[in-house]
Protein backbone atom coordinates (compact mmCIF):
# COMPACT_ATOMS: atom_id res chain seq x y z
CA UNK A 1 0.00 0.00 0.00
CA UNK A 2 1.28 3.49 -0.83
CA UNK A 3 2.53 5.49 2.14
CA UNK A 4 0.42 8.63 2.64
CA UNK A 5 0.94 10.78 5.74
CA UNK A 6 -1.46 13.67 5.03
CA UNK A 7 -5.10 13.66 3.99
CA UNK A 8 -8.16 15.91 3.98
CA UNK A 9 -11.66 14.71 4.72
CA UNK A 10 -15.11 16.08 5.40
CA UNK A 11 -17.27 14.92 8.27
CA UNK A 12 -20.94 15.61 8.78
CA UNK A 13 -22.86 14.50 11.86
CA UNK A 14 -26.45 13.35 11.54
CA UNK A 15 -29.35 15.79 11.83
CA UNK A 16 -31.77 15.58 14.71
CA UNK A 17 -35.18 14.08 13.99
CA UNK A 18 -38.29 16.23 13.72
CA UNK A 19 -40.69 16.44 16.67
CA UNK A 20 -44.18 15.00 16.33
CA UNK A 21 -47.57 16.71 16.52
CA UNK A 22 -50.03 14.21 17.96
CA UNK A 23 -53.04 14.06 20.33
CA UNK A 24 -54.39 11.24 22.42
CA UNK A 25 -57.44 9.66 20.90
CA UNK A 26 -58.97 7.24 23.39
CA UNK A 27 -62.52 6.19 24.15
CA UNK A 28 -63.97 7.98 27.16
CA UNK A 29 -61.01 10.45 27.16
CA UNK A 30 -62.44 13.39 25.21
CA UNK A 31 -59.62 15.74 26.15
CA UNK A 32 -56.58 13.51 25.95
CA UNK A 33 -54.20 16.31 25.18
CA UNK A 34 -50.97 16.40 23.18
CA UNK A 35 -48.69 13.35 23.15
CA UNK A 36 -46.18 14.04 20.36
CA UNK A 37 -42.68 12.79 21.12
CA UNK A 38 -39.32 14.45 20.47
CA UNK A 39 -37.14 13.63 17.52
CA UNK A 40 -34.06 11.42 18.00
CA UNK A 41 -30.49 12.69 18.29
CA UNK A 42 -28.36 12.69 15.17
CA UNK A 43 -25.37 10.35 15.10
CA UNK A 44 -21.97 11.88 15.88
CA UNK A 45 -18.73 11.21 14.00
CA UNK A 46 -15.66 9.98 15.89
CA UNK A 47 -12.12 9.17 14.83
CA UNK A 48 -10.67 6.04 16.45
CA UNK A 49 -7.00 5.08 16.56
CA UNK A 50 -6.37 1.47 15.57
CA UNK A 51 -3.24 -0.64 15.35
CA UNK A 52 -2.28 -2.15 12.02
CA UNK A 53 -2.82 1.01 9.95
CA UNK A 54 0.34 2.85 8.94
CA UNK A 55 -0.92 5.12 6.19
CA UNK A 56 -3.74 7.55 5.42
CA UNK A 57 -4.10 6.23 1.87
CA UNK A 58 -7.71 5.15 2.47
CA UNK A 59 -8.74 8.79 2.84
CA UNK A 60 -7.55 9.58 -0.67
CA UNK A 61 -10.43 7.42 -1.92
CA UNK A 62 -13.24 8.03 0.58
CA UNK A 63 -13.23 11.65 1.77
CA UNK A 64 -16.71 12.28 3.17
CA UNK A 65 -18.12 10.62 6.28
CA UNK A 66 -21.69 11.17 7.52
CA UNK A 67 -23.41 10.20 10.73
CA UNK A 68 -26.93 8.78 10.67
CA UNK A 69 -29.89 11.14 11.02
CA UNK A 70 -32.21 10.82 14.01
CA UNK A 71 -35.71 9.42 13.47
CA UNK A 72 -38.76 11.69 13.93
CA UNK A 73 -40.80 11.40 17.11
CA UNK A 74 -44.21 9.72 17.18
CA UNK A 75 -47.42 9.68 19.18
CA UNK A 76 -47.87 8.32 22.68
CA UNK A 77 -44.86 10.43 23.78
CA UNK A 78 -42.44 8.19 21.87
CA UNK A 79 -39.03 9.73 21.20
CA UNK A 80 -37.55 8.96 17.81
CA UNK A 81 -34.64 6.54 17.53
CA UNK A 82 -31.24 8.23 17.70
CA UNK A 83 -28.91 7.93 14.74
CA UNK A 84 -25.98 5.56 15.05
CA UNK A 85 -22.60 7.17 15.74
CA UNK A 86 -19.95 6.71 13.07
CA UNK A 87 -16.43 5.61 14.05
CA UNK A 88 -13.73 6.23 11.43
CA UNK A 89 -10.52 4.22 11.85
CA UNK A 90 -7.25 6.15 11.64
CA UNK A 91 -3.63 5.11 12.36
CA UNK A 92 -2.18 5.55 15.83
CA UNK A 93 -0.21 8.81 15.79
CA UNK A 94 -2.73 10.87 13.80
CA UNK A 95 -3.03 14.59 14.53
CA UNK A 96 -6.39 16.20 13.62
CA UNK A 97 -6.74 19.87 12.66
CA UNK A 98 -9.81 21.81 11.54
CA UNK A 99 -8.93 23.45 8.23
CA UNK A 100 -11.19 26.52 8.54
CA UNK A 101 -9.91 27.64 11.94
CA UNK A 102 -6.50 25.97 12.12
CA UNK A 103 -7.44 24.59 15.55
CA UNK A 104 -5.87 21.29 16.57
CA UNK A 105 -8.75 19.10 17.70
CA UNK A 106 -6.70 16.23 19.05
CA UNK A 107 -3.77 13.86 18.79
CA UNK A 108 -4.55 10.14 18.76
CA UNK A 109 -1.45 8.48 20.23
CA UNK A 110 -2.88 5.35 21.85
CA UNK A 111 -4.72 2.34 20.44
CA UNK A 112 -8.47 2.59 20.97
CA UNK A 113 -8.39 6.34 21.69
CA UNK A 114 -11.36 8.20 20.20
CA UNK A 115 -11.94 11.82 19.26
CA UNK A 116 -15.31 13.51 18.66
CA UNK A 117 -14.97 15.57 15.47
CA UNK A 118 -18.64 16.28 14.63
CA UNK A 119 -21.50 16.28 17.12
CA UNK A 120 -24.95 15.09 16.10
CA UNK A 121 -27.86 17.53 16.09
CA UNK A 122 -30.49 17.56 18.82
CA UNK A 123 -33.93 16.25 18.04
CA UNK A 124 -36.82 18.68 17.68
CA UNK A 125 -39.43 18.96 20.41
CA UNK A 126 -42.79 17.27 20.05
CA UNK A 127 -45.94 19.23 20.68
CA UNK A 128 -46.11 17.86 24.24
CA UNK A 129 -43.27 20.24 25.10
CA UNK A 130 -45.33 23.27 24.04
CA UNK A 131 -48.43 22.69 26.17
CA UNK A 132 -49.16 25.20 28.89
CA UNK A 133 -52.05 26.48 30.97
CA UNK A 134 -52.98 28.86 28.17
CA UNK A 135 -52.23 26.54 25.25
CA UNK A 136 -53.82 23.17 25.92
CA UNK A 137 -53.69 21.95 22.32
CA UNK A 138 -50.38 23.08 20.78
CA UNK A 139 -50.13 22.23 17.12
CA UNK A 140 -46.49 22.97 16.59
CA UNK A 141 -43.27 21.01 16.89
CA UNK A 142 -39.57 21.65 16.51
CA UNK A 143 -37.41 20.68 13.56
CA UNK A 144 -34.28 18.80 14.44
CA UNK A 145 -31.04 20.76 14.62
CA UNK A 146 -28.46 20.05 11.91
CA UNK A 147 -25.37 18.08 12.80
CA UNK A 148 -21.93 19.69 12.78
CA UNK A 149 -19.98 19.85 9.54
CA UNK A 150 -16.21 20.12 9.44
CA UNK A 151 -13.36 19.82 7.00
CA UNK A 152 -10.36 18.18 8.63
CA UNK A 153 -6.67 17.78 7.92
CA UNK A 154 -5.21 14.50 9.13
CA UNK A 155 -1.47 14.33 9.65
CA UNK A 156 0.25 11.07 10.52
CA UNK A 157 3.33 11.21 12.74
CA UNK A 158 4.81 7.78 13.25
CA UNK A 159 5.33 6.76 16.87
CA UNK A 160 8.85 5.45 17.28
CA UNK A 161 11.36 5.44 20.12
CA UNK A 162 14.45 6.02 17.99
CA UNK A 163 14.86 8.03 14.80
CA UNK A 164 17.64 7.88 12.22
CA UNK A 165 19.06 11.07 10.71
CA UNK A 166 21.59 11.52 7.95
CA UNK A 167 22.37 12.38 4.38
CA UNK A 168 21.23 10.10 1.56
CA UNK A 169 23.39 6.96 1.53
CA UNK A 170 24.62 7.52 5.08
CA UNK A 171 23.57 3.93 5.76
CA UNK A 172 20.30 4.43 7.65
CA UNK A 173 18.36 1.76 5.77
CA UNK A 174 21.29 -0.66 6.03
CA UNK A 175 21.38 -0.13 9.79
CA UNK A 176 17.66 -0.72 10.32
CA UNK A 177 17.94 -3.91 8.24
CA UNK A 178 20.85 -5.04 10.40
CA UNK A 179 19.11 -4.55 13.77
CA UNK A 180 15.46 -5.35 12.97
CA UNK A 181 13.22 -7.37 10.68
CA UNK A 182 12.43 -4.32 8.52
CA UNK A 183 13.53 -4.70 4.92
CA UNK A 184 13.71 -1.28 3.27
CA UNK A 185 15.29 -1.03 -0.15
CA UNK A 186 19.07 -0.53 -0.09
CA UNK A 187 20.98 0.70 -3.15
CA UNK A 188 24.05 2.76 -4.00
CA UNK A 189 22.20 5.82 -5.28
CA UNK A 190 20.71 8.77 -3.37
CA UNK A 191 17.10 8.78 -2.18
CA UNK A 192 16.65 5.03 -2.32
CA UNK A 193 14.37 5.53 0.70
CA UNK A 194 11.28 7.39 -0.48
CA UNK A 195 9.08 7.04 2.61
CA UNK A 196 9.60 6.31 6.33
CA UNK A 197 10.18 2.75 7.49
CA UNK A 198 9.64 1.30 10.95
CA UNK A 199 11.52 -1.60 12.47
CA UNK A 200 11.16 -3.32 15.86
CA UNK A 201 14.52 -3.94 17.50
CA UNK A 202 14.30 -6.84 19.95
CA UNK A 203 16.82 -7.57 22.69
CA UNK A 204 14.98 -10.41 24.38
CA UNK A 205 11.68 -10.99 26.17
CA UNK A 206 10.07 -7.71 27.16
CA UNK A 207 12.94 -5.60 25.84
CA UNK A 208 12.41 -3.96 22.47
CA UNK A 209 12.06 -0.56 20.84
CA UNK A 210 10.81 0.87 17.56
CA UNK A 211 13.25 2.54 15.15
CA UNK A 212 12.22 4.92 12.35
CA UNK A 213 14.18 5.46 9.14
CA UNK A 214 13.24 8.51 7.06
CA UNK A 215 14.46 9.68 3.63
CA UNK A 216 17.84 11.41 3.77
CA UNK A 217 18.25 15.16 4.00
CA UNK A 218 20.45 17.37 1.87
CA UNK A 219 21.39 21.02 2.10
CA UNK A 220 18.43 23.20 1.15
CA UNK A 221 15.88 20.60 2.24
CA UNK A 222 13.93 23.28 4.11
CA UNK A 223 13.48 25.09 0.80
CA UNK A 224 12.27 21.90 -0.90
CA UNK A 225 15.53 20.46 -2.24
CA UNK A 226 15.60 16.69 -2.54
CA UNK A 227 12.60 15.23 -0.74
CA UNK A 228 12.41 18.31 1.48
CA UNK A 229 11.80 18.11 5.22
CA UNK A 230 8.19 16.90 5.17
CA UNK A 231 9.25 13.56 6.66
CA UNK A 232 11.01 15.12 9.65
CA UNK A 233 7.66 15.27 11.47
CA UNK A 234 7.93 11.49 11.86
CA UNK A 235 10.86 12.04 14.24
CA UNK A 236 9.00 14.45 16.54
CA UNK A 237 7.67 11.69 18.79
CA UNK A 238 11.00 9.89 19.17
CA UNK A 239 13.00 9.95 22.41
CA UNK A 240 16.49 9.75 20.92
CA UNK A 241 17.93 10.53 17.49
CA UNK A 242 20.83 8.64 15.94
CA UNK A 243 22.74 10.97 13.63
CA UNK A 244 24.52 8.74 11.11
CA UNK A 245 27.67 10.10 9.51
CA UNK A 246 29.59 8.29 6.77
CA UNK A 247 33.13 7.98 8.15
CA UNK A 248 34.50 6.81 4.81
CA UNK A 249 32.73 8.70 2.00
CA UNK A 250 33.56 7.63 -1.55
CA UNK A 251 33.68 11.24 -2.74
CA UNK A 252 37.15 12.59 -1.90
CA UNK A 253 35.71 16.10 -1.60
CA UNK A 254 33.11 15.04 0.95
CA UNK A 255 33.54 16.34 4.49
CA UNK A 256 31.73 14.37 7.23
CA UNK A 257 31.83 17.38 9.56
CA UNK A 258 30.28 19.67 6.96
CA UNK A 259 27.65 17.03 6.25
CA UNK A 260 26.79 16.74 9.95
CA UNK A 261 26.45 20.51 10.27
CA UNK A 262 24.18 20.53 7.21
CA UNK A 263 21.78 18.13 8.92
CA UNK A 264 21.73 20.19 12.11
CA UNK A 265 21.06 23.34 10.08
CA UNK A 266 18.05 21.75 8.40
CA UNK A 267 16.74 20.54 11.78
CA UNK A 268 16.88 24.08 13.14
CA UNK A 269 14.88 25.37 10.19
CA UNK A 270 12.22 22.74 10.80
CA UNK A 271 11.79 22.71 14.58
CA UNK A 272 13.70 23.97 17.61
CA UNK A 273 12.19 21.12 19.64
CA UNK A 274 13.68 18.56 17.29
CA UNK A 275 17.15 20.10 17.64
CA UNK A 276 16.81 19.95 21.42
CA UNK A 277 16.12 16.19 21.44
CA UNK A 278 18.72 13.75 22.71
CA UNK A 279 21.00 13.09 19.74
CA UNK A 280 23.87 10.60 19.39
CA UNK A 281 26.62 10.67 16.82
CA UNK A 282 26.93 7.32 15.01
CA UNK A 283 29.93 6.95 12.71
CA UNK A 284 29.00 4.37 10.10
CA UNK A 285 30.95 2.24 7.57
CA UNK A 286 33.98 1.62 9.78
CA UNK A 287 34.52 -1.60 7.83
CA UNK A 288 35.85 0.47 4.92
CA UNK A 289 38.91 1.78 6.84
CA UNK A 290 41.52 0.35 9.16
CA UNK A 291 40.68 0.45 12.89
CA UNK A 292 43.48 2.90 13.61
CA UNK A 293 42.32 5.16 10.80
CA UNK A 294 38.73 4.95 12.00
CA UNK A 295 39.79 6.03 15.50
CA UNK A 296 41.80 8.91 14.04
CA UNK A 297 38.84 10.11 11.94
CA UNK A 298 36.52 9.82 14.93
CA UNK A 299 38.73 12.08 17.04
CA UNK A 300 38.96 14.62 14.23
CA UNK A 301 35.19 14.68 13.68
CA UNK A 302 34.44 15.00 17.39
CA UNK A 303 37.00 17.79 17.77
CA UNK A 304 35.73 19.83 14.84
CA UNK A 305 32.09 19.38 15.81
CA UNK A 306 32.85 20.07 19.49
CA UNK A 307 30.63 17.09 20.17
CA UNK A 308 29.75 16.48 23.82
CA UNK A 309 27.24 13.65 23.47
CA UNK A 310 27.63 9.90 22.99
CA UNK A 311 29.69 8.70 20.01
CA UNK A 312 29.48 5.20 18.57
CA UNK A 313 31.23 3.49 15.67
CA UNK A 314 29.39 0.86 13.65
CA UNK A 315 29.13 -0.90 10.33
CA UNK A 316 25.58 -1.51 9.20
CA UNK A 317 26.87 -3.73 6.40
CA UNK A 318 28.86 -6.14 8.61
CA UNK A 319 27.00 -5.60 11.88
CA UNK A 320 30.11 -4.45 13.73
CA UNK A 321 29.19 -2.34 16.74
CA UNK A 322 25.44 -2.74 16.22
CA UNK A 323 24.99 -4.99 19.29
CA UNK A 324 26.61 -2.35 21.49
CA UNK A 325 24.45 0.32 19.86
CA UNK A 326 21.24 -1.61 20.57
CA UNK A 327 22.18 -2.17 24.20
CA UNK A 328 23.10 1.47 24.73
CA UNK A 329 19.84 2.68 23.20
CA UNK A 330 17.80 0.18 25.22
CA UNK A 331 19.44 1.30 28.47
CA UNK A 332 18.72 4.95 27.65
CA UNK A 333 15.05 4.24 26.85
CA UNK A 334 14.61 2.26 30.06
CA UNK A 335 16.12 5.12 32.05
CA UNK A 336 13.94 7.69 30.27
CA UNK A 337 10.38 6.31 29.98
CA UNK A 338 8.11 7.97 27.43
CA UNK A 339 5.65 9.20 30.07
CA UNK A 340 8.41 10.93 32.01
CA UNK A 341 9.83 12.45 28.85
CA UNK A 342 6.41 13.81 27.87
CA UNK A 343 5.90 15.33 31.32
CA UNK A 344 9.31 17.01 31.18
CA UNK A 345 8.55 18.43 27.74
CA UNK A 346 5.21 19.81 28.93
CA UNK A 347 6.64 21.41 32.07
CA UNK A 348 7.00 25.24 31.96
CA UNK A 349 10.50 26.48 31.42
Amino acid sequence: MKFIDEAKLKVQAGNGGRGCVSFRREKFVPFGGPDGGDGGLGGSVYLKAVEGMNTLADFRISRTYKGQNGEPGSGNDCTGHGGDDLYVAVPVGTTVTEIDTGETLGDLTHEGETLLVAKGGKGGWGNTRFKSSTNRTPRKSGTGLPGEKRELMLELKLIADVGLLGLPNAGKSTLIRAVSAARPKVADYPFTTLHPNLGVVSLGPGRSFVMADIPGLIEGAAAGAGLGIRFLKHLQRTRVLLHLVDIAPLDPDADPVRDARTIVGELKKFSADLVAKERWLVLNKIDLVEPSEALKREKEIVRRLRWKGPVLRISGATGAGTAELKQAVMRYLEEHPRAAAAAAAAAPQ
